[in-house]
């Protein structure tokens, strides 16, 4: 089946701290030649700074937009958020895209912080807001504070779309509430996805807001040969899984929401973290179920009808983390599909 253009979300690049910015630089002039809309940077505690690796990019291309998502006020202040992107701003008028989570409590935590995400996020979407409005700040956050704080020049946009990464049901219902787009992490499936849209829908009609615009993460891998594309895939899912997901079957409740949509029992994805921790590569472990959840991959035709679902589902943009060995290779071939559609 075909898919038209019109049918699909934007589509738009991820990168991350564990890309060098010679590697980045070369995927953005790669991703803007073959005509996405984006290239998103990922920062996550302990890797290299997104500002830095923005810059870069956004230098080096003339057109496409660079997303900070996301940056997190542990690791940076709220104000020096602000500052930054601010000046950032001034490099690329209009081309760049604010995003703020809590980050990985995990990683917080080892840093000396107790980590409290909603309060955190509260206290940091109203200071950032504020000072790239110009405005003098006074706030006394349960986490973050501003005392009488305002920016020393004035930002080229006073008021910004402010993109919220959120994945709990609470930090769902605050970004309806206070954000201007929700950004959804990789590994989430798109049953997943339909309901913290629902939740974040509600909670902005509640207080008369528009429904924010969702940006998702997702690995992809697109090639001629569909099994060979689906077998990059579980490559990069088991990477993730081994790395970002608990050990045994003790789950938080977020856990245990992402598997109940993604159509694997817990009982298959509890076997399968043991047997990738054990070293069993990931194509042996994981089968088609996994890429169909968890990743957009396949030939062409097939990630296009993926991405229409998403679009579905109310995605306004997907940010495609192309894994495997020939990101750039793959990434011409999909956008090669889409002008042909």
């Amino acid at each position: 089946m075909t898919v038209a253009p019109d049918e699909l979300p934007r589509l738009g690049i991820r990168a991350h701290g564990g890309t060098d910015p010679q590697h980045c630089v070369a995927l953005a002039r790669a991703a803007e030649a073959a005509g996405f809309a984006s290239m998103w940077f990922a920062e996550n505690p302990f890797e290299r700074g997104v500002f830095s690796l923005a810059t870069a990019c956004l230098l080096a291309t003339r057109l496409i937009r660079a997303g900070l998502g996301i940056v997190n006020p542990y690791m940076r202040h709220p104000a020096q958020i602000a500052m930054e992107f601010a000046a950032l701003e001034e490099v690329a008028p209009g081309r760049v895209l604010l995003g703020i989570g809590s980050g990985i409590g995990a990683q917080i935590e080892r840093l000396g912080f107790h980590y409290r995400p909603v309060a955190a996020m509260d206290d940091a979407m109203r200071i950032v807001r504020g000072l790239l409005r110009g405005e003098t700040v006074h706030h006394r956050g349960t986490v973050f504070s501003a005392d009488d704080v305002a920016l020393r020049f004035r930002p080229l946009r006073p008021d910004p779309p402010i993109y919220m990464a959120a994945m709990g049901d609470r930090s769902l219902a605050l970004c309806g509430r206070i954000a201007d787009g929700l950004i959804v992490s990789n590994m989430c499936p798109l049953g997943y996805t339909q309901r913290a849209i629902a939740i974040v829908d509600e909670s902005a009609r509640q207080t008369g807001r528009p429904m924010p615009g969702v940006v998702q993460y997702v690995p992809c891998v697109a090639r001629p040969d569909g099994a060979q594309a689906r077998a990059a895939a579980k490559i990069e899912i088991g990477a993730m899984l081994a790395r970002f997901w608990p050990a045994g079957d003790d789950w938080p409740p977020l856990r245990e929401t992402i598997v109940r949509h993604s159509g694997i029992s817990k009982t298959e994805v509890v076997d399968a973290l043991a047997r990738l921790r054990r070293g069993d590569p990931a194509t042996d472990v994981l089968d088609d179920r996994f890429a169909d959840a968890f990743a957009i991959a396949g030939t062409a035709a097939e990630c296009l009808a993926t991405a229409a679902r998403f679009r579905r589902t109310g995605v306004s943009e997907l940010a495609l983390t192309f894994a495997g060995n020939q990101p750039a290779t793959d990434m011409a071939y999909l956008a090669a599909a889409v002008g042909a559609a």
